[in-house]
């Protein structure tokens, strides 16, 4: 019972009844008057401030009622004065998606910064929601090339991933400077449509995305295929063959990590511990440092 009670009050109901009872009448200029029997508002203070009915505020608290509509969360998050984070935590235990109109983000936080700083060696590169580049270290460029020898509005992976043009018009855009084979293409290909599926619903209102969406519909007839079957999901994991011009071919895992408050792309090249491909991972490393220090000579 004690367990059951626990999960109750992380609900949505005792979450309201939280955020109502936190509240004091002044707080949203109502008169104090005499003693009150409740601490905060009243269920139907917040009711009238919200819109909708007492029974269903009563319905929501002891859930009885978990699906609000998008217009009652709202209602509710602006008569509750959460903030953003609240209101998008709001949305999401009402399984909605909460709105948002401001653009993909394409800053580092300072955290992801440091920490990425600190990774030593291996392969990293930073991808915005829409699989824009935004950020690379030394190993990435050491392993794929450096994407600075690149225009930045060709610094796109899923621009890469779907040529648009056909025969002799497709646009070779790439990000790496030589050939990276994928190990499962198709499955590879849907798992980043269905991730730039999946941004514009974080993203809606981002004019580069949709420009980019647009785009690869009407360029690329894979992209337009994958894109209208719908799914939504996350590129989470892949297996590459990176076909590196002085050590050969150097197998790596791929894997991707999320920053959950911007929908960073924390993408993660590694090979075997104790294998050759990590062996000529860490050569094609040193083959780049030395060009460097060579060079600042």
């Amino acid at each position: 019972m004690e367990g059951m009670a626990t999960n109750e009050g992380l609900g949505l109901g005792a979450t309201i009844r939280a955020w109502r009872e936190r509240l004091s009448p002044s707080d949203v200029g109502l008169p104090s008057g005499r003693a009150r029997r409740a601490s905060g508002l009243r269920r139907e203070e917040l009711a009238e401030r919200a819109g909708v009915s007492v029974d269903y505020v009563v319905r929501l608290e002891q859930g009885r009622s978990t699906a609000p509509s998008a217009q009652v969360v709202a209602s509710l998050a602006r008569a509750l004065q959460l903030t953003a984070v609240e209101r998008e935590h709001l949305y999401r235990m009402a399984g909605l998606v909460p709105p948002n109109s401001e653009p993909i983000p394409d800053h580092l936080p300072s955290g992801v910064h440091r920490v990425l700083n600190r990774l030593g060696d291996v392969a990293v590169a930073v991808f915005a929601a829409d699989w824009q580049l935004i950020w690379w270290n030394a190993g990435w460029a050491a392993l794929l090339g450096d994407p600075s020898d690149k225009p930045p509005e060709e610094r796109n992976f899923a621009r890469e991933r779907f040529p648009i043009g056909s025969g002799e018009g497709v646009r070779d855009v790439r990000i790496a400077s030589w050939p990276v084979l994928v190990r499962n293409g198709d499955a590879s290909d849907l798992a980043v449509v269905s991730d730039l599926r999946r941004a514009t619903g974080r993203f809606p209102h981002d004019v580069r995305l949709a420009e980019l969406i647009r785009q690869l519909t009407a360029g690329n007839a894979t992209f337009a295929r994958l894109w209208a079957s719908g799914t939504v999901g996350a590129h989470r994991e892949d297996r590459k063959t990176v076909e590196h011009p002085e050590v050969g071919s150097v197998d790596v895992d791929c894997d991707v990590l999320t920053d959950g408050d911007s929908d960073l792309k924390i993408v993660i090249l590694t090979a075997a511990p104790g294998s050759s491909d990590e062996a000529r991972l860490r050569r094609a490393m040193a083959r780049a440092s030395d060009s460097t220090a060579a060079s600042a000579l």
